[in-house]
């Protein structure tokens, strides 16, 4: 049948979906290919490893067993001869007292087809082969040349007939790639560069800056912790909060530093035990205390310390070995070679911690120390955009509750002799013919009141070049002075603050001392409307202090004058800056990184960890086996209160039937050090071939082993098993990188493959096993939200610290027995990550309920996925999307192309033509509706409304559109 059939691949079932007519394979045939599953599913249940519930004394996964005498000159086999075959004839019985399986019993008849092939099978010698997962991976080169993956891929499409689809388009690619190494979309910039960029090796450039951002480690540390069963509490009814986020945090590091998967698996199974332990290393232990921990008063501490015990077994496993150990604790597991002994012999490693249930080691560990010197929490990127939202804050506070008073002029004039005319609004506007670099002076008339602060507004004039506010032939102005002087004495200003600053032309320039440095406001859809500067005086004046005279120059630019502008004053100085440690701090948030002073960045450095809790260090619970071991029995159904002393302790162990995989198989073990060293031992048969599987589900949607959680004779075979082996291998050759591995399949064909479908594909290869096309992939919860939060442009890109509280309904925790306290975040936190929102156990964050996120009671390898009325009506109604939906529609509002910008912030790419025109009857009739309803308008544009010279119809009607685009179908899905 050609390579992809040369080993143990059900060719019927996983490569082209088709009914089970195994008669029809060509050449002989093969256990693990066509009898396995037969048996597997129809008799493994009573003549399978469990000797105690062994029926007959007869054993069907072993030729041994088999072949066995059952008396009377019976076999089950006889090899050669199928009509003297025990099992045959019981297949292939119609008496009920006869027939197997049981009519009794739940197991499905054999089939005509079925029977056919065994027969067959015993007739040519009834040769047994190991199962495939257990045996070593073969280290074949791959079959043609070029990229590796495809080699593979593409000679089983070429055997099954089948043509691959062309690549993806640009920006499916661009969004793709970027959802899957990063969980995040692409900023609209980078769509429109990367569209264009047609310049040889574009696609894989843009692959290893994803793979070094260090939102990779955030992306993969999040499949990683699923399998941690990472949580924010400690389970059950009472669930109280824990601290574990140093762990998801150590995770993160270890994936963006690309840790060698060998010493990631050491470290978090025994990092403790490692000669010379670092805090870290202890650190990356609690990968097994994300167990439950029961509070209820009157628990056996015994029982859930040995609760803890068996988690871990089960975990460790599911993550590593990719197999159902689980099922080996009452009993002989019932289909893999997993006796009850093996399992208790596994539990020993996990039976000498310390902790008893809520007791046990800690370590201290304070925000950001798992980092170091490299701590994302305050590199620039992660500092750059905490500035910019507190002191968004701090500025609207400074401009909330402020009375501003018309100034009364007295005299003003340019010091050339241009006029400047008073309008009825109490307005200045520049007329014809300036001087080049001119200069104002306006005297304003004694108050009556103390002045605190000044209010320049600079206003748009059907005179001026596009309607200014400036004289520039795009509307700007440079103010590189605003000075103020009282009876000839200057005026200390302490800050200054504005609206909009044009990059680089900040408006506390304009009370520097430097005349080649100014404001400006030339920021794209902001240049020609209205904005204002508040300039902070250093003490208030007095009632009595006489006239104000006010100094604007502008001394870098020739022609870019302020050209209408309004003087107001104000009695007090605006709340938010009253205070001078609240000054002092706008002033270092504003201020350019390249000039702030030490004492600025060091006022920086302490708010900021102020704001992250780096005020107090977290106890994480860390690994830590205690000095005199304990005994470990075989528990009889797995009750701990029924230990098997007869057959006397156990020794720490391994499952036998992977063991005998290693050339040379390890024979003694003493701790969990033995037990990780042994899952990563490059001989280890599974654990390679486990984690190449996952690392391509991430990928394709679905594994090579779709049942990526069971490699055990009732999970699929491969559909690629020379893939799966070569990509194993090549793990290891590659020091065990994920990243490089990463890089590997992203750039492979097969990857960038377009997911559409055709009529043949859907009709001979359905569930895309071949991989002729990409999967449609529907996104996480997790990234449900990231990605709206990229999309708006509100996201805080922090990466680590403890977890935050984003807004959430009302009422999650009415049902649970101990509500807790969540009180929704404000600024930055408000925006972090869905990563880092605090997870009960007892009552998830609902988004993540909605869209399928595990509770984590357990280990979880791999999510569902579902498609409900749930989550679009989470998607349209949800006030965190709405308010995500107002500040994308404030993001693009300064667009002359709205939809097109809604498009690319949230798609990744333009709409099409219908898209357009679909989308602007959608506005426009939503513009009508709310011009006729100025309540309701106004209710949907919320706060958007004031940061916006948009009217309000306007704005709400964008919101409105806003919330369609985040609730496509196209939105949720990886394409």
């Amino acid at each position: 049948m050609g390579a992809v059939f040369r080993r143990y691949c059900p060719a019927a079932v996983f490569l082209l979906s088709l009914a089970p007519a195994m008669a029809e394979h060509a050449g002989k045939a093969r256990f693990n290919r066509d009898i396995r599953p037969i048996l597997s599913n129809t008799c493994f249940q009573c003549h399978g490893p469990d000797e105690k519930k062994r029926d007959a004394d007869l054993r069907l996964d072993t030729r041994e067993g088999a072949l066995a005498d059952l008396g009377k000159g019976r076999r089950a086999i006889v090899p050669g001869n199928p009509d003297a075959s025990e099992m045959l004839l019981r297949m292939a019985s119609h008496d009920p007292d006869e027939v197997m399986p049981p009519a009794k019993s739940a197991k499905p008849r054999v089939t005509a087809a079925e029977l056919a092939l065994v027969r067959r099978w015993i007739a040519e010698g009834a040769e047994y082969e190991g199962h495939w997962a257990f045996l070593p991976p073969r280290d074949e080169p791959p079959p043609r040349p070029g990229h590796p993956v495809d080699a593979f891929v593409d000679e089983a499409l070429q055997e099954a007939g089948l043509s691959p689809l062309p690549e993806a388009d640009r920006a499916t690619l661009l969004r793709r790639a970027w959802l899957d190494v990063t969980g995040l979309l692409p900023p609209p910039e980078e769509a429109t560069a990367f569209a264009a960029d047609a310049s040889p090796g574009a696609y894989e450039r843009m692959v290893d800056r994803l793979l070094a951002s260090p939102h990779y480690g955030e992306r993969h540390g999040r499949h990683w912790l699923d399998q941690a069963r990472y949580a924010d509490s400690n389970g059950y009814s009472i669930d109280n909060e824990r601290a574990m986020w140093p762990y998801r945090d150590w995770v993160i590091k270890a994936f963006n530093d690309d840790m060698p998967f060998d010493r990631f698996t050491v470290e978090q199974l025994a990092g403790d035990l490692l000669p010379g332990a670092t805090k870290m290393q202890r650190v990356a232990t609690a990968f097994h205390r994300n167990t439950l921990i029961n509070e209820e008063g009157g628990s056996n501490p015994e029982q859930f310390r040995n609760e803890a015990a068996v988690d871990r077994v089960g975990t460790t496993g599911a993550v590593w070995l990719g197999l159902t150990v689980a099922c080996a604790q009452c009993h002989t597991h019932k289909y893999d070679p997993i006796t009850h002994r093996e399992y208790f012999s596994m539990f020993a490693f996990f039976n000498q911690g310390t902790d008893v249930n809520n007791r046990g080691a800690v370590e201290s560990v304070r925000p950001g120390e798992v980092f170091g010197g490299d701590n994302p929490i305050n590199s620039p990127d992660a500092m750059a955009a905490w500035a910019k939202g507190e002191r968004e804050r701090l500025e609207a506070d400074a401009k909330a509750n402020v009375e501003w008073t018309p100034a009364v002029y007295s005299r003003f004039a340019t010091e050339s002799g241009a006029t400047l005319r008073r309008l009825e609004d109490n307005s200045l506007l520049l007329g014809a013919k300036p001087a080049p670099n001119e200069s104002y002076r306006v005297t304003l008339a004694p108050a009556g009141r103390p002045v605190a602060a000044l209010r320049l507004r600079a206003l748009t004039d059907p005179s001026l070049p596009k309607n200014g506010p400036g004289t520039a032939g795009n509307g700007n102005f440079v103010l590189t002075e605003f000075s103020v002087t009282v009876g000839g004495k200057p005026v200390a200003l302490r800050e200054a603050f504005a609206d909009v600053e044009q990059k680089g032309y900040s408006v506390r320039d304009a009370i520097d001392t430097e005349s080649g440095t100014g404001w400006a406001i030339n920021v794209p859809g902001k240049t020609n409307t209205e904005h204002e500067a508040i300039f902070v005086l250093a003490e208030p004046l007095p009632a009595n202090a006489g006239p104000l005279e006010i100094r604007m120059r502008h001394e870098k630019n020739a022609t870019y004058l302020v050209g209408r502008f309004a003087l107001e004053l104000s009695p007090t100085a605006p709340a938010g800056v009253a205070k001078p440690e609240d000054m002092a701090l706008l002033s270092a948030l504003r201020a350019r990184a390249e000039k702030r002073t030490a004492a600025q960045q060091k006022l920086l450095t302490k708010t900021r960890g102020e704001a992250v809790g780096d005020s107090g260090a977290a106890e994480v619970m860390v690994m830590r086996d205690e000095a005199v071991k304990r005994e470990t029995f075989i528990q009889l159904r797995g009750d701990f209160l029924r230990p098997d002393t007869v057959a006397g302790p156990l020794r720490p162990g391994v499952i036998a039937a992977v063991n005998d995989a290693f050339p040379g198989p390890v024979t003694r073990f003493e701790n969990r050090l033995d037990l990780a060293r042994w899952l990563v031992n490059a001989d280890n048969p599974l654990t390679p071939r486990v984690t190449m599987n996952r690392l391509w589900m991430r990928f394709f949607g679905r594994g090579i082993v779709e049942t990526e959680e069971d490699f055990g004779t009732q999970g699929t075979p491969p559909t690629h098993p020379e893939l799966l082996d070569w990509l194993g291998r090549e793990f290891i050759r590659r020091g065990w990188s994920m990243k490089a591995m990463s890089r590997l399949i992203l750039t492979s064909a097969a990857y960038r493959r377009s997911s559409d479908v055709t009529p043949e594909l859907v009709e001979r290869d359905p569930l895309n096993k071949l991989l002729a096309r990409q999967s449609r992939i529907r996104v996480e919860a997790e990234i449900v939200r990231d990605a709206a939060l990229s999309a708006s442009g509100l996201l805080t890109p922090m990466i680590g610290g403890p977890g935050v509280r984003p807004p959430q309904p009302e009422g999650v925790y009415a049902f649970t027995q101990n509500p807790k306290a969540w009180k929704a975040a404000e600024g930055p936190d408000r925006y972090r990550r869905a990563m880092y929102t605090v997870f009960f156990r007892s009552a998830p964050y609902p988004l993540f309920s909605t869209f399928d996120a595990p509770d984590f009671q357990s280990v979880c390898t791999r999510r569902t996925r579902s498609n409900t009325p749930l989550q679009a009506l989470t998607m349209a109604n949800d006030p965190a999307f709405l308010e995500f939906a107002r500040a994308l529609a404030l993001r693009v509002a300064p667009s002359k192309e709205h939809v097109r910008g809604l498009f690319l912030c949230a798609l990744g790419r333009p709409p099409s033509e219908r898209e357009t025109g679909v989308l602007e009857q959608y506005l426009a009739a939503q513009l009508a509706a709310f011009a006729a309803d100025p309540t309701a308008a106004a209710a949907l544009a919320g706060p958007a409304a004031a940061r916006t010279k948009l009217p309000v119809p306007e704005i709400a009607a964008l919101v409105g559109a806003a919330r369609v685009v985040l609730n496509l179908d196209a939105f949720l899905t990886r394409e």
